[in-house]
């Protein structure tokens, strides 16, 4: 993502890729608000939408052939919108107020798997080759940093200097160990596995999740996913291949049944080792993804972490590249990212406090799954399950400064969404803004505003300046050059 970004703006980025080719095995299946509006921002949403229907219609033509009827879901498992730590919150307690008193439809995930999305991100880099070279099966070996560029060594035995390395090497990062960034967190309790399995008995296993004294497993038999959670502390070895029997094993201790496996599709370990760098920016090393922050998988928060990484630190790191940023600009990243993922952080290690199976915990989720399970909890949950609180803590009084853009419905039945197709800012507003715009270049493009509220987007689609006043442009000027830099025409 962070490759797209910097072609989108005409920088010439290469990405290395250690692995050939997309990894297989089971990840995170749902994008948050915050991630949809960011891909739907760089015309990818179509491409994502035809990734669910195709895994859609994959899934059934297994379905039917398969030899044995799948076992109907339990009622418990049914109507469920999202769940804090097993506690499924039911969709019908789900009310988003608008403030109008009349509630509006709670928005749901999009459900594609981190493959599908791996998948879209590649033929967009491909497409943007102009700016993008990617080399598969290929390891950052070592690097050293200088006042202008970094020097690295491919395992290749190539050489070549940068002017910016960003390390989006995952939660073992090499680049995060060897640029020396502090890595401070919480040690890991859990043993925690999941797969994609072919049962002999699924009538065994109930759907949806349950508890035992020796753990808790999830079940879904439409796709044979299962997760098993043992609060034995870490895995011995995250990194051996997850056997049948290893899984069959944990699936009975924490079941209390005797299922069996017939075939195991595909499984991995996690555990929740939660720990997130001090800051994100170092000299000219840069970390983006779970190289910044490590934290368990529960709610499918790292990958929408990672992208909105991406997205904030993409058209920062250009706008330094190629010389306009204002200044402190790229210090934006660390200080707008980290609070946010600071908060990833402790909501995972919330859910793992409550999962523990004594009988302290199950008398406390009695009561957080009451609280959970009212109107203003269950609002209060999917709106930060799914990202809809998320914002920056940017200057101004406006009510939408600092939160997303929302998706105007502009002149010529285009939405705001689509402007941003080209990666620049966007001034919402009077006619008479357009000259503004213009001073700007390439950096900002003008839009009439379609209903009286005047607004400046920056290029990650977040409100930077808003005023319900067209002729109240007080506070423009200063937005535009703290996130844009100086008019083109002036600037050096």
């Amino acid at each position: 993502m962070v490759g797209c970004e910097l072609a989108l703006a005409r920088v010439r980025v290469l990405v290395v890729e250690g692995r050939t080719e997309t990894d297989p095995t089971i990840k995170a299946f749902g994008l948050h608000v915050p991630t949809v509006e960011a891909l739907d921002r760089r015309g990818m949403l179509p491409a994502l939408l035809q990734a669910q229907r195709d895994h859609a219609e994959s899934l059934l033509e297994a379905l039917t052939r398969r030899r044995s009827p799948l076992p109907d879901p339990t009622p418990r498992s049914a109507n469920v919108a999202g769940h804090f730590s097993g506690i499924t919150i039911s969709r019908s307690n789900v009310d988003f107020g608008n403030g109008s008193g009349e509630p509006e439809p709670a928005p749901d995930m999009l459900p594609v798997s981190q493959q599908m999305l791996e998948q879209v991100l590649m033929n967009r880099v491909r497409a943007e080759e102009a700016g993008v070279e990617l080399r598969r099966g290929v390891w950052l070996e070592e690097f050293s940093e200088h006042e202008t560029g970094v020097d690295i060594r491919l395992d290749t035995g190539e050489r070549m200097r940068c002017t910016w390395l960003v390390g989006a090497d995952g939660g073992h990062s090499m680049v995060r160990q060897a640029a020396g960034f502090d890595f401070p967190g919480t040690d890991p309790e859990i043993t925690g596995r999941q797969a994609v399995v072919d049962l002999e008995d699924p009538g065994e296993l109930q759907p949806g999740w349950n508890r035992s004294d020796a753990g808790l497993y999830v079940y879904t038999p439409l796709t044979g996913r299962i997760l098993t959670v043992e609060m034995n502390g870490p895995p011995q070895d995250r990194h051996t291949p997850v056997t049948l029997e290893e899984f069959q094993d944990g699936l009975r201790r924490v079941s209390k049944t005797n299922v069996t496996i017939a075939f195991l599709r595909s499984a991995t370990r996690f555990t929740d080792n939660a720990r997130q760098a001090s800051t994100y920016v170092k000299g000219r090393v840069v970390l983006a993804g779970d190289a910044a922050h490590v934290h368990s998988p529960f709610g499918g928060q790292g990958l929408n972490l990672g992208i909105g990484d991406a997205i904030n630190l993409g058209w920062k790191l250009a706008a330094t590249v190629k010389g306009w940023a204002p200044e402190h600009l790229l210090g934006t990243y660390t200080r707008e990212r980290h609070p946010i993922g600071a908060w990833v952080l402790d909501w995972t290690r919330a859910q793992i406090a409550l999962m523990r199976v004594d009988p302290r915990t199950e008398s406390l989720r009695q009561i957080v799954g009451d609280l959970v399970n009212t109107g203003d909890g269950s609002a209060y949950m999917m709106k930060r399950l799914l990202g809809l609180q998320q914002k920056y803590d940017l200057p101004g009084g406006h009510p939408l400064t600092g939160c997303s853009a929302p998706d105007l419905q502009l002149e010529g039945r285009r939405r705001l969404a689509e402007v941003m197709h080209g990666g620049q800012g966007v001034l919402v507003g009077a006619p008479r803004l357009a000259d503004a715009a213009a001073s700007h270049g390439d950096r900002l493009v003008y839009v009439k505003s379609p209903n009286g509220t005047a607004m400046l987007v920056r290029p990650d689609g977040y409100v930077a300046w808003a005023s319900d006043d067209l002729d109240d442009l007080t506070g423009l000027e200063d937005a535009t050059r703290t996130w844009l830099g100086e008019p083109a025409h002036v600037a050096r």
